[in-house]
């Protein structure tokens, strides 16, 4: 092909077909996702969550020392469900889902 001023065109690939051609073969092998990765996701998730918890609780003490003990107490509940997910993960993980 010429452009309009009489040059060759260059072949540029097509980025919709290579996104349609990736997104495709992903799911393709979504089947093959062990339960490894589902334990992954949930312990990073949960590690996350507990992290950021801990920020937050650190940072309301500092901000009101007074305030320790109700602080203290709905923080370590909150942790506690935050970990329940990586629990429920592994749980997952062990069934193969």
């Amino acid at each position: 092909m010429q452009d309009v001023d009489g040059a060759k065109k260059q072949h540029q690939p097509n980025h919709k077909n290579m996104l349609i051609n990736i997104l495709a073969e992903a799911l393709t092998s979504a089947n093959t996702i062990t339960g490894s990765f589902t334990l992954g996701v949930a312990g990073a998730g949960s590690a996350i969550g507990i992290g950021l918890i801990g920020a937050r609780m650190v940072e309301a003490i500092g901000r009101n020392p007074g305030t320790l003990p109700k602080v203290l107490m709905i923080g370590i509940l909150t942790i506690a469900l935050a970990e329940a997910i990586a629990i429920f993960g592994l749980i997952f993980a062990f069934q193969g889902k």
